[in-house]
Protein backbone atom coordinates (compact mmCIF):
# COMPACT_ATOMS: atom_id res chain seq x y z
CA UNK A 1 0.00 0.00 0.00
CA UNK A 2 1.40 3.36 -0.53
CA UNK A 3 2.48 5.19 2.27
CA UNK A 4 2.45 9.38 2.12
CA UNK A 5 5.82 11.36 3.22
CA UNK A 6 5.25 13.73 5.94
CA UNK A 7 7.08 17.04 5.08
CA UNK A 8 8.24 18.75 8.28
CA UNK A 9 6.29 21.46 9.28
CA UNK A 10 8.13 24.56 10.20
CA UNK A 11 7.75 26.51 13.57
CA UNK A 12 5.89 29.32 12.22
CA UNK A 13 3.32 27.01 9.62
CA UNK A 14 2.68 25.10 12.66
CA UNK A 15 1.13 28.00 14.62
CA UNK A 16 -1.13 27.92 11.66
CA UNK A 17 -2.84 24.76 11.87
CA UNK A 18 -3.00 25.16 15.27
CA UNK A 19 -5.65 28.06 14.35
CA UNK A 20 -7.27 26.31 12.17
CA UNK A 21 -8.10 22.90 14.76
CA UNK A 22 -8.97 24.88 17.02
CA UNK A 23 -11.12 26.90 15.23
CA UNK A 24 -13.00 23.65 14.31
CA UNK A 25 -13.07 22.85 18.08
CA UNK A 26 -14.38 26.55 18.32
CA UNK A 27 -17.04 25.54 16.38
CA UNK A 28 -17.55 22.38 18.28
CA UNK A 29 -17.91 23.85 21.03
CA UNK A 30 -20.28 26.57 20.22
CA UNK A 31 -22.43 24.71 18.73
CA UNK A 32 -22.14 22.68 22.29
CA UNK A 33 -23.39 26.31 24.01
CA UNK A 34 -25.60 27.43 21.64
CA UNK A 35 -28.25 24.48 22.22
CA UNK A 36 -27.94 24.91 25.41
CA UNK A 37 -29.58 27.97 25.91
CA UNK A 38 -31.86 27.72 22.93
CA UNK A 39 -33.41 24.18 24.18
CA UNK A 40 -36.39 25.99 25.89
CA UNK A 41 -37.63 27.90 22.77
CA UNK A 42 -36.92 24.73 20.31
CA UNK A 43 -39.16 22.56 22.99
CA UNK A 44 -41.64 24.41 23.00
CA UNK A 45 -41.85 25.50 18.65
CA UNK A 46 -41.59 21.80 18.33
CA UNK A 47 -43.56 21.00 20.85
CA UNK A 48 -41.24 18.06 22.05
CA UNK A 49 -41.54 16.09 25.37
CA UNK A 50 -38.90 16.08 28.35
CA UNK A 51 -37.56 12.90 26.72
CA UNK A 52 -36.98 14.69 23.21
CA UNK A 53 -35.56 17.72 25.12
CA UNK A 54 -32.67 15.90 26.80
CA UNK A 55 -32.47 13.63 23.54
CA UNK A 56 -31.68 16.40 21.51
CA UNK A 57 -28.55 17.11 23.59
CA UNK A 58 -27.74 13.69 24.60
CA UNK A 59 -27.99 11.73 21.52
CA UNK A 60 -25.86 13.96 19.77
CA UNK A 61 -23.32 13.18 22.86
CA UNK A 62 -24.04 9.63 22.28
CA UNK A 63 -23.14 9.64 18.64
CA UNK A 64 -20.08 11.46 19.47
CA UNK A 65 -18.73 9.19 22.08
CA UNK A 66 -19.24 6.04 20.23
CA UNK A 67 -17.78 7.26 16.83
CA UNK A 68 -15.01 9.68 18.13
CA UNK A 69 -12.82 6.39 19.00
CA UNK A 70 -12.98 5.44 15.34
CA UNK A 71 -12.70 8.94 14.33
CA UNK A 72 -9.07 9.09 15.88
CA UNK A 73 -8.61 5.70 14.40
CA UNK A 74 -9.22 6.74 10.84
CA UNK A 75 -7.15 9.44 11.67
CA UNK A 76 -4.04 6.60 11.85
CA UNK A 77 -5.22 4.80 9.43
CA UNK A 78 -5.94 7.49 6.69
CA UNK A 79 -4.56 10.96 7.95
CA UNK A 80 -5.81 13.01 9.99
CA UNK A 81 -6.03 16.25 7.38
CA UNK A 82 -8.04 13.85 5.26
CA UNK A 83 -10.08 12.98 8.43
CA UNK A 84 -10.38 16.36 9.23
CA UNK A 85 -11.73 17.28 6.22
CA UNK A 86 -14.43 15.12 6.17
CA UNK A 87 -15.75 15.68 9.86
CA UNK A 88 -15.39 19.53 8.85
CA UNK A 89 -17.79 19.25 5.59
CA UNK A 90 -19.57 16.51 7.08
CA UNK A 91 -20.61 18.99 10.32
CA UNK A 92 -21.23 21.83 8.41
CA UNK A 93 -23.80 19.62 6.50
CA UNK A 94 -25.79 18.32 9.11
CA UNK A 95 -26.07 21.23 11.13
CA UNK A 96 -27.97 22.75 7.97
CA UNK A 97 -30.08 19.42 8.12
CA UNK A 98 -30.56 20.27 12.16
CA UNK A 99 -31.65 24.16 11.13
CA UNK A 100 -34.11 22.50 8.67
CA UNK A 101 -35.84 19.80 11.27
CA UNK A 102 -39.50 20.16 11.10
CA UNK A 103 -40.29 17.89 14.17
CA UNK A 104 -38.73 16.87 17.96
CA UNK A 105 -37.94 13.57 16.33
CA UNK A 106 -36.57 14.49 12.89
CA UNK A 107 -33.74 17.11 15.03
CA UNK A 108 -33.17 14.31 17.32
CA UNK A 109 -32.13 12.19 14.33
CA UNK A 110 -30.08 15.33 12.66
CA UNK A 111 -28.60 15.54 15.91
CA UNK A 112 -27.40 12.27 15.87
CA UNK A 113 -25.86 12.41 12.26
CA UNK A 114 -23.99 15.59 13.58
CA UNK A 115 -22.63 14.39 16.65
CA UNK A 116 -21.35 11.36 14.28
CA UNK A 117 -19.08 13.71 11.95
CA UNK A 118 -18.08 15.54 15.14
CA UNK A 119 -16.43 12.29 15.99
CA UNK A 120 -14.61 13.11 12.79
CA UNK A 121 -13.30 16.00 13.36
CA UNK A 122 -12.27 16.68 16.88
CA UNK A 123 -10.04 13.66 17.52
CA UNK A 124 -7.79 15.41 14.74
CA UNK A 125 -7.47 18.21 16.86
CA UNK A 126 -5.77 16.84 19.98
CA UNK A 127 -3.89 14.39 17.78
CA UNK A 128 -2.87 17.07 15.53
CA UNK A 129 -1.69 19.36 18.90
CA UNK A 130 0.20 15.94 20.20
CA UNK A 131 2.11 15.37 17.16
CA UNK A 132 3.13 19.16 16.23
CA UNK A 133 3.99 20.13 19.37
CA UNK A 134 6.55 18.00 21.40
CA UNK A 135 9.10 21.01 22.58
CA UNK A 136 8.56 23.54 25.10
CA UNK A 137 5.64 25.20 23.67
CA UNK A 138 3.57 22.15 24.08
CA UNK A 139 2.20 23.96 27.33
CA UNK A 140 1.49 27.17 25.81
CA UNK A 141 -0.07 24.94 22.38
CA UNK A 142 -2.44 23.31 24.67
CA UNK A 143 -2.90 27.16 26.61
CA UNK A 144 -4.25 28.36 23.49
CA UNK A 145 -6.90 25.05 23.18
CA UNK A 146 -8.32 25.58 26.68
CA UNK A 147 -8.73 29.36 26.16
CA UNK A 148 -10.72 28.71 23.28
CA UNK A 149 -12.55 26.16 24.90
CA UNK A 150 -13.73 29.12 27.08
CA UNK A 151 -14.50 31.68 24.31
CA UNK A 152 -16.07 28.88 22.49
CA UNK A 153 -18.53 29.02 25.66
CA UNK A 154 -19.06 32.74 26.15
CA UNK A 155 -19.77 32.73 22.42
CA UNK A 156 -22.21 30.07 22.30
CA UNK A 157 -24.02 31.60 25.50
CA UNK A 158 -24.26 35.27 23.68
CA UNK A 159 -24.89 33.69 19.97
CA UNK A 160 -27.61 31.78 21.40
CA UNK A 161 -29.00 34.57 23.15
CA UNK A 162 -29.29 37.13 20.59
CA UNK A 163 -30.06 34.53 17.63
CA UNK A 164 -32.98 33.59 19.24
CA UNK A 165 -33.98 36.92 20.38
CA UNK A 166 -33.38 38.72 16.87
CA UNK A 167 -35.17 36.01 14.78
CA UNK A 168 -33.43 36.72 12.06
CA UNK A 169 -35.26 36.22 8.47
CA UNK A 170 -38.15 34.57 10.57
CA UNK A 171 -35.80 31.74 11.85
CA UNK A 172 -35.95 31.89 15.77
CA UNK A 173 -33.88 28.84 17.08
CA UNK A 174 -33.14 27.16 13.51
CA UNK A 175 -30.17 30.00 13.14
CA UNK A 176 -28.24 28.81 15.97
CA UNK A 177 -27.28 25.76 13.62
CA UNK A 178 -27.26 28.05 10.23
CA UNK A 179 -24.30 29.90 11.73
CA UNK A 180 -22.24 26.84 11.73
CA UNK A 181 -22.40 26.72 7.58
CA UNK A 182 -20.65 29.70 6.36
CA UNK A 183 -17.37 29.24 9.31
CA UNK A 184 -17.34 25.23 8.41
CA UNK A 185 -16.42 26.01 4.90
CA UNK A 186 -13.68 28.30 5.63
CA UNK A 187 -12.43 25.99 7.74
CA UNK A 188 -12.29 23.51 5.50
CA UNK A 189 -10.65 26.00 2.51
CA UNK A 190 -7.84 26.51 4.58
CA UNK A 191 -7.06 23.08 6.09
CA UNK A 192 -6.64 21.78 2.63
CA UNK A 193 -4.51 24.73 2.13
CA UNK A 194 -2.52 25.08 4.80
CA UNK A 195 -2.46 21.33 7.25
CA UNK A 196 0.33 19.10 6.76
CA UNK A 197 -0.38 15.06 5.66
CA UNK A 198 0.53 12.91 8.02
CA UNK A 199 1.55 9.10 7.11
CA UNK A 200 -0.96 6.46 6.75
CA UNK A 201 -0.95 3.35 7.94
CA UNK A 202 0.30 0.59 6.14
CA UNK A 203 -2.38 -2.62 5.97
CA UNK A 204 -4.27 -1.75 8.43
CA UNK A 205 -8.49 -2.05 8.63
CA UNK A 206 -10.79 0.03 10.99
CA UNK A 207 -12.66 -2.38 13.06
CA UNK A 208 -16.37 -2.03 12.73
CA UNK A 209 -17.43 -4.69 14.80
CA UNK A 210 -15.95 -2.77 17.41
CA UNK A 211 -17.81 0.57 16.80
CA UNK A 212 -21.07 -1.65 16.56
CA UNK A 213 -20.78 -3.39 20.51
CA UNK A 214 -19.35 0.30 21.88
CA UNK A 215 -22.31 2.36 19.89
CA UNK A 216 -25.07 -0.67 21.58
CA UNK A 217 -23.54 -0.68 24.76
CA UNK A 218 -23.86 3.49 25.29
CA UNK A 219 -27.12 3.47 23.60
CA UNK A 220 -28.72 0.73 26.17
CA UNK A 221 -26.70 2.24 28.98
CA UNK A 222 -27.93 5.49 28.62
CA UNK A 223 -31.17 5.98 26.73
CA UNK A 224 -33.56 4.40 29.16
CA UNK A 225 -32.28 7.59 31.57
CA UNK A 226 -33.30 9.71 28.75
CA UNK A 227 -36.93 7.93 28.07
CA UNK A 228 -37.20 6.53 31.66
CA UNK A 229 -39.41 9.65 33.09
CA UNK A 230 -41.79 9.37 30.13
CA UNK A 231 -42.25 5.24 30.73
CA UNK A 232 -42.72 5.76 34.40
CA UNK A 233 -39.55 4.31 35.15
CA UNK A 234 -40.56 0.88 33.94
CA UNK A 235 -38.54 -2.06 35.85
CA UNK A 236 -37.11 -3.28 32.31
CA UNK A 237 -35.41 -0.05 32.00
CA UNK A 238 -33.12 -1.42 34.43
CA UNK A 239 -32.01 -4.35 32.69
CA UNK A 240 -31.61 -2.76 29.65
CA UNK A 241 -29.04 -0.58 31.54
CA UNK A 242 -27.24 -3.55 33.05
CA UNK A 243 -27.23 -5.40 29.47
CA UNK A 244 -25.42 -1.80 28.85
CA UNK A 245 -22.93 -2.25 31.23
CA UNK A 246 -22.54 -5.86 30.38
CA UNK A 247 -21.95 -4.85 26.40
CA UNK A 248 -18.96 -2.68 27.27
CA UNK A 249 -17.57 -5.19 29.58
CA UNK A 250 -17.61 -7.46 26.88
CA UNK A 251 -16.23 -5.05 24.17
CA UNK A 252 -12.71 -5.47 25.67
CA UNK A 253 -12.53 -9.20 25.20
CA UNK A 254 -13.93 -8.20 21.46
CA UNK A 255 -10.93 -6.14 21.10
CA UNK A 256 -8.44 -8.48 22.24
CA UNK A 257 -9.83 -11.52 19.68
CA UNK A 258 -8.97 -8.54 17.20
CA UNK A 259 -5.82 -7.39 17.85
CA UNK A 260 -4.80 -11.46 18.27
CA UNK A 261 -6.75 -11.95 14.41
CA UNK A 262 -4.38 -9.27 13.26
CA UNK A 263 -6.52 -6.55 13.28
CA UNK A 264 -6.58 -2.99 14.67
CA UNK A 265 -8.40 -2.86 17.38
CA UNK A 266 -10.85 0.07 18.05
CA UNK A 267 -9.02 0.71 21.35
CA UNK A 268 -5.24 0.67 21.13
CA UNK A 269 -4.83 -2.16 23.74
CA UNK A 270 -1.68 -0.63 25.14
CA UNK A 271 -3.22 2.29 26.56
CA UNK A 272 -5.02 -0.47 29.05
CA UNK A 273 -1.66 -0.86 30.73
CA UNK A 274 -1.12 2.92 31.10
CA UNK A 275 -2.14 3.15 34.54
CA UNK A 276 -1.80 7.13 34.66
CA UNK A 277 -3.60 7.34 31.52
CA UNK A 278 -6.99 5.09 32.64
CA UNK A 279 -7.22 6.96 35.81
CA UNK A 280 -6.99 10.41 34.26
CA UNK A 281 -9.73 8.80 32.31
CA UNK A 282 -11.95 8.24 35.18
CA UNK A 283 -11.35 12.04 36.45
CA UNK A 284 -12.13 13.31 32.94
CA UNK A 285 -15.34 11.00 32.90
CA UNK A 286 -16.59 12.46 36.62
CA UNK A 287 -15.69 16.16 35.08
CA UNK A 288 -17.20 15.96 32.55
CA UNK A 289 -20.71 14.59 33.83
CA UNK A 290 -20.86 18.00 35.78
CA UNK A 291 -19.87 19.83 32.45
CA UNK A 292 -22.79 20.53 30.09
CA UNK A 293 -25.89 18.74 32.78
CA UNK A 294 -24.76 22.01 34.46
CA UNK A 295 -25.44 24.33 31.65
CA UNK A 296 -28.85 22.58 31.28
CA UNK A 297 -30.09 22.87 34.28
CA UNK A 298 -28.94 26.26 34.73
CA UNK A 299 -30.65 27.28 31.43
CA UNK A 300 -33.80 25.04 32.65
CA UNK A 301 -33.88 26.75 36.16
CA UNK A 302 -33.26 30.24 34.82
CA UNK A 303 -36.14 30.10 31.67
CA UNK A 304 -38.55 27.66 33.39
CA UNK A 305 -38.24 28.62 36.77
CA UNK A 306 -37.30 32.18 37.32
CA UNK A 307 -39.09 33.50 33.86
CA UNK A 308 -35.64 34.81 32.30
CA UNK A 309 -35.95 36.25 29.01
CA UNK A 310 -33.48 33.41 26.37
CA UNK A 311 -31.21 36.39 25.85
CA UNK A 312 -30.43 37.57 29.43
CA UNK A 313 -30.27 33.74 30.22
CA UNK A 314 -27.69 33.78 27.81
CA UNK A 315 -26.00 36.89 28.72
CA UNK A 316 -25.75 35.56 32.41
CA UNK A 317 -23.48 32.66 31.63
CA UNK A 318 -21.01 35.56 29.35
CA UNK A 319 -18.82 36.31 33.03
CA UNK A 320 -18.97 32.45 33.68
CA UNK A 321 -17.44 32.11 30.09
CA UNK A 322 -14.65 34.41 30.72
CA UNK A 323 -13.99 33.77 33.67
CA UNK A 324 -13.02 30.28 32.13
CA UNK A 325 -11.05 31.73 29.42
CA UNK A 326 -8.78 33.49 32.63
CA UNK A 327 -8.49 30.73 34.63
CA UNK A 328 -7.22 28.74 31.03
CA UNK A 329 -4.94 31.16 30.62
CA UNK A 330 -4.06 31.37 34.53
CA UNK A 331 -3.57 27.40 34.51
CA UNK A 332 -0.86 26.78 31.61
CA UNK A 333 1.52 28.65 34.07
CA UNK A 334 0.71 26.99 37.31
CA UNK A 335 0.45 23.69 35.45
CA UNK A 336 4.20 24.23 34.31
CA UNK A 337 5.29 24.81 38.23
CA UNK A 338 2.37 23.32 40.40
CA UNK A 339 1.84 20.28 37.75
CA UNK A 340 -1.79 18.18 38.47
CA UNK A 341 -1.94 19.82 41.24
CA UNK A 342 -3.94 22.69 39.58
CA UNK A 343 -6.54 20.32 38.51
CA UNK A 344 -7.43 19.89 42.31
CA UNK A 345 -7.61 23.62 43.20
CA UNK A 346 -10.08 23.88 40.57
CA UNK A 347 -12.16 21.14 41.65
CA UNK A 348 -11.94 22.99 44.95
CA UNK A 349 -13.66 26.41 43.47
CA UNK A 350 -16.17 24.58 42.00
CA UNK A 351 -17.15 23.11 44.52
CA UNK A 352 -17.19 26.75 46.61
CA UNK A 353 -18.98 28.29 43.21
CA UNK A 354 -21.46 25.63 43.30
CA UNK A 355 -21.93 25.89 47.24
CA UNK A 356 -22.27 29.51 47.24
CA UNK A 357 -24.75 29.03 44.24
CA UNK A 358 -27.01 27.17 46.16
CA UNK A 359 -26.81 29.36 48.60
CA UNK A 360 -28.20 31.99 46.66
CA UNK A 361 -31.09 30.48 45.26
CA UNK A 362 -32.05 28.35 48.94
CA UNK A 363 -32.37 31.76 50.73
CA UNK A 364 -33.74 33.87 47.26
CA UNK A 365 -36.96 33.48 46.27
CA UNK A 366 -36.05 35.22 42.66
CA UNK A 367 -32.50 35.96 42.12
CA UNK A 368 -31.07 37.74 39.21
CA UNK A 369 -29.27 37.03 36.64
CA UNK A 370 -26.50 39.72 37.80
CA UNK A 371 -26.51 37.74 40.69
CA UNK A 372 -26.20 34.41 39.43
CA UNK A 373 -23.75 35.72 37.34
CA UNK A 374 -21.64 37.05 39.60
CA UNK A 375 -21.35 33.99 41.72
CA UNK A 376 -20.91 31.41 38.92
CA UNK A 377 -17.54 33.89 37.87
CA UNK A 378 -16.22 31.34 40.76
CA UNK A 379 -17.26 27.92 38.75
CA UNK A 380 -16.30 28.96 35.63
CA UNK A 381 -13.18 30.10 36.79
CA UNK A 382 -12.33 26.86 38.51
CA UNK A 383 -13.79 25.03 35.62
CA UNK A 384 -11.14 26.43 33.60
CA UNK A 385 -8.30 25.34 35.61
CA UNK A 386 -9.15 21.65 35.08
CA UNK A 387 -10.10 21.51 31.89
CA UNK A 388 -7.20 23.52 29.74
CA UNK A 389 -4.22 21.34 30.98
CA UNK A 390 -7.01 17.76 31.93
CA UNK A 391 -6.24 16.71 28.37
CA UNK A 392 -2.59 17.41 28.24
CA UNK A 393 -2.34 15.86 31.96
CA UNK A 394 -4.36 12.32 30.46
CA UNK A 395 -2.31 12.50 27.41
CA UNK A 396 0.94 13.28 28.85
CA UNK A 397 2.27 9.61 29.54
CA UNK A 398 0.85 8.06 25.63
CA UNK A 399 3.29 7.55 22.87
CA UNK A 400 2.90 9.42 19.71
CA UNK A 401 2.17 6.47 18.07
CA UNK A 402 -1.24 6.05 19.90
CA UNK A 403 -2.20 9.64 19.76
CA UNK A 404 -4.79 9.41 18.00
CA UNK A 405 -6.38 6.26 19.65
CA UNK A 406 -6.15 7.95 22.83
CA UNK A 407 -7.18 11.35 21.72
CA UNK A 408 -10.29 9.33 21.05
CA UNK A 409 -10.53 7.58 23.91
CA UNK A 410 -10.17 10.72 26.04
CA UNK A 411 -12.66 12.48 23.77
CA UNK A 412 -15.30 9.16 24.27
CA UNK A 413 -14.67 9.52 27.75
CA UNK A 414 -15.58 13.29 28.02
CA UNK A 415 -18.36 13.00 26.02
CA UNK A 416 -19.72 9.56 28.04
CA UNK A 417 -19.56 11.55 31.20
CA UNK A 418 -21.04 14.45 29.19
CA UNK A 419 -24.09 12.71 27.90
CA UNK A 420 -24.44 10.71 31.36
CA UNK A 421 -24.41 13.61 33.60
CA UNK A 422 -27.21 15.55 30.60
CA UNK A 423 -29.65 12.11 30.79
CA UNK A 424 -28.80 11.27 34.51
CA UNK A 425 -28.92 15.08 36.20
CA UNK A 426 -31.45 15.92 33.67
CA UNK A 427 -34.15 13.19 34.93
CA UNK A 428 -33.08 14.14 38.14
CA UNK A 429 -34.31 17.78 37.45
CA UNK A 430 -37.85 17.01 35.59
CA UNK A 431 -39.00 14.39 37.81
CA UNK A 432 -38.53 16.44 41.06
CA UNK A 433 -39.27 19.88 39.06
CA UNK A 434 -42.90 17.41 38.33
CA UNK A 435 -43.00 16.81 42.08
CA UNK A 436 -42.22 19.91 43.71
CA UNK A 437 -40.94 23.04 41.77
CA UNK A 438 -37.70 24.10 39.62
CA UNK A 439 -35.84 25.42 42.36
CA UNK A 440 -36.16 22.22 43.93
CA UNK A 441 -35.19 20.29 41.29
CA UNK A 442 -32.11 22.80 41.10
CA UNK A 443 -30.96 22.53 44.58
CA UNK A 444 -30.74 18.75 44.50
CA UNK A 445 -28.78 19.02 40.99
CA UNK A 446 -26.55 21.34 42.63
CA UNK A 447 -25.42 18.80 45.25
CA UNK A 448 -25.01 16.14 42.51
CA UNK A 449 -22.51 18.23 40.73
CA UNK A 450 -20.70 18.82 43.72
CA UNK A 451 -20.55 15.07 44.33
CA UNK A 452 -19.34 14.50 40.88
CA UNK A 453 -16.47 17.23 41.03
CA UNK A 454 -15.66 15.37 44.42
CA UNK A 455 -15.07 12.04 42.47
CA UNK A 456 -12.93 13.71 39.62
CA UNK A 457 -10.78 15.22 42.29
CA UNK A 458 -10.37 11.60 44.15
CA UNK A 459 -9.54 10.19 40.40
CA UNK A 460 -7.08 13.05 40.01
CA UNK A 461 -5.30 12.08 43.41
CA UNK A 462 -4.93 9.03 42.31
CA UNK A 463 -3.41 9.38 38.37
CA UNK A 464 -0.68 11.48 40.79
CA UNK A 465 0.48 8.98 42.91
CA UNK A 466 0.31 6.15 39.96
CA UNK A 467 2.39 8.91 37.82
CA UNK A 468 4.79 9.72 40.61
CA UNK A 469 5.76 6.16 41.29
CA UNK A 470 6.49 5.60 37.43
Amino acid sequence: MHQTVTKPVDSTRRWWVLAIVVAAQFMFGVDAFIVNVAIPTIAADLHASPAQIESVIAIYLISYATLVVTGGRLGDIHGTKTIFLAGVLGFTATSLWCGLAHSGLELIIARLAQGATAALMVPQVLATLHLLFTDESRSRAFGIYGIVLGLAGAAGFLLGGLLVTLDLAGAGWRSVFFVNVPFGLVIAAAAWQIMPTTPRRAGTRLDIKGSIVLFAGLLCLIGPLLFGHDVGWAPWLWAVTGSGGAILFALVKLEHVVAHAGGMPLIDLTLLADAAFLRGLGAALFFFAANLSFYLVVTLFMQRGLKIAPLAAGLTFVPLALAFVVGSRHSGARARHRGTRVLLEGCALQIAGLAALALVVGVRDAPTPVALALIMLIFGYGQGLVMAPLSGAVLSTVKPVAAGSASGMYGTTAQIGNAAGVAAIGAVFFAIESLQSARAGFLVSLALFVTLIMMSAAFLTWMRRVSARS
